[in-house]
């Protein structure tokens, strides 16, 4: 798939959202979302998504049972998010919130959620940024509960490595030129999640090794 770093673009533009992140991915976004929810929601269960955009990711859970907190600092995204059908068939719902990733723990007690997800997120914060994001994670989830997360890659190979970053940059640079932001395909990933605490950490590698999808889940011990 073509690089994620054109995300900032988009969410400049959230009218554009969607169209944009459906041709960067070719098509096959949607089957991330499904995949996480499968991964994530089911009847009753209280799901946090953090960084919803335009709701993608929260929708799929909300289909499958889930009650969704779908929070994002992003207004414009929301709006978008707000005005699409959420599917109650299995009795999900979802509540939208404006709220950014260091405001949680003020809103959020401990052991809420029985599942936390992220999908092109964690490709926009620092390495230091993501150990404090899965650490507040860990301490909103239940014991038992799960955390799915969804990003853009570097691949574990070296040439793969290497031919990535050099078809990235170009787009980096005009992404950046456009917006003065850009993303960073996350490395190691379930590595760091390991880190933080959370155990039976798995990963699944999709699109020639630039995606992944991480699932985790809190083992408290004693």
């Amino acid at each position: 798939m073509s690089s994620f770093v054109w995300m900032k673009f988009l969410e400049s533009t959230p009218e554009r959202y969607d169209r944009g992140v459906a041709l960067l991915s070719r098509g096959r976004i949607a089957d991330v979302y499904e995949k996480i929810a499968e991964l994530a929601a089911s009847p009753g269960k209280r799901v946090l998504d953090i960084g919803c955009g335009t709701g993608g990711v929260s929708l799929a859970c909300a289909a499958r049972g889930a009650h969704v907190v779908a929070i994002d600092s992003n207004a414009g995204m929301l709006e978008i998010a707000r005005g699409k059908p959420v599917p109650r068939d299995q009795g999900g719902d979802i509540e939208w919130l404006e709220l950014g990733l260091a405001e949680i723990e003020d809103r959020f007690p401990e052991a809420h959620f029985d599942a936390i997800v992220s999908c092109l997120v964690f490709s926009e914060l620092s390495p230091d940024e993501q150990v404090y994001a899965l650490d507040m994670a860990r301490s909103r989830l239940v014991p038992g509960g799960r955390l799915v997360i969804a990003d853009e890659a570097l691949p574990t190979s070296g040439p793969q490595r290497l031919w990535y970053r050099m078809r990235q940059l170009p787009l980096a640079l005009v992404t950046y030129l456009l917006t003065q932001t850009s993303t960073r395909p996350v490395a190691r990933l379930a590595d760091t999640i390991r880190l933080s605490g959370f155990g039976r950490v798995e990963e699944t590698r999709l699109w020639g090794d630039t995606f992944v999808v991480v699932r985790a889940v809190r083992e408290d011990v004693g």
